[in-house]
């Protein structure tokens, strides 16, 4: 990752402040901006945010996220990689741009992602991406990438690290959910909305697909590769992302079976979470 800087900016009216007697010294002056159109990551950023001290802005579309940007003082910004309109590429560049032209200094912008392979490097590299986050993450990953760099003394971090840990693959399973996020307790509710937002994107997934709406599709499937990486890597994320992009590609019915296999097999995916 490139060398870290202190940055301008501050928190608009979605943020929300916290204070926390074990958050690191500077961290309570910090501000981190999130953006992520999937609900429960946004909630759930904004937790452990809360958890670790930091105040936060969350943001649910990068067109708002870059207003705020340019208006209030941020330290660090961490965004969704694929969201619709603007994805969070496109919002960096669009942010680089701003900057260059402005002469403000750089925010550094940690991409949070469902994959990372070499494709997804080099397009975080080109739109001037610091770094990423592979989803899920818990408070430790998180903990990591705030310790490079939200503004206090430490050491430079090296170039493009990754700071998440390798997720196991396979399907999500109340030991696990657990192991990941504390308790029981902390995962129920989570999962509840999870799968209640899942299964509204399942049936618009329908719909989408029977009037053969390209966009919609593509967004609906977007947001379920969202909640199914929520709770770890699993092939259907893989054929969600893969889906995707053949869409894009071909078109709603030149992928009509695949799409009808998916929407079969998550939708049994979504009664295993239920039966958890």
């Amino acid at each position: 990752m490139p060398g870290k800087s202190k940055r301008p900016g501050t928190t608009p009216s979605e943020a929300s402040s916290s204070s926390n007697g074990d958050a690191l010294i500077g961290w309570r002056q910090a501000r981190v901006l999130v953006i992520d159109d999937h609900g429960l990551y946004r909630a759930f950023m904004g937790g452990l945010l809360d958890a670790l001290g930091v105040r936060r802005a969350l943001f649910s579309d990068a067109h708002s996220a870059l207003r705020a940007l340019a208006d209030e003082h941020f330290d660090l910004v961490i965004s969704d990689c694929r969201m619709p309109v603007m994805d969070g590429y496109a919002m960096t560049a669009e942010l680089r741009r701003l900057e260059r032209e402005s002469g403000r200094a750089r925010i550094p912008v940690v991409a949070l992602t469902g994959r990372m392979g070499p494709e997804e490097i080099r397009r975080c590299v080109e739109c001037g991406m610091d770094g990423w986050l592979l989803k899920p993450i818990g408070v430790e990953q998180l903990r990591d990438v705030l310790c490079d760099w939200l503004p206090m003394p430490a050491p430079e971090p090296a170039c493009y690290v990754n700071t998440s840990t390798p997720r196991s693959p396979g399907v999500a399973s109340r030991e696990s959910l657990i192991a990941a996020f504390g308790s029981w307790e902390v995962v129920e509710p989570m999962l509840c909305k999870l799968i209640q937002e899942a299964h509204e994107d399942l049936e618009a997934l329908w719909r989408a697909q029977a009037t053969g709406d390209e966009q919609a599709t593509t967004q609906h499937l977007h947001r379920l590769v969202g909640s199914v990486a929520f709770l770890g890597a699993t092939t259907l994320e893989q054929r969600a992302v893969r889906l995707i992009d053949r869409v894009h590609l071909s078109g709603v019915a030149a992928n009509r079976s695949a799409l009808d296999r998916f929407y079969q097999d998550i939708g049994n995916y979504l009664n295993y979470l239920y039966r958890l």
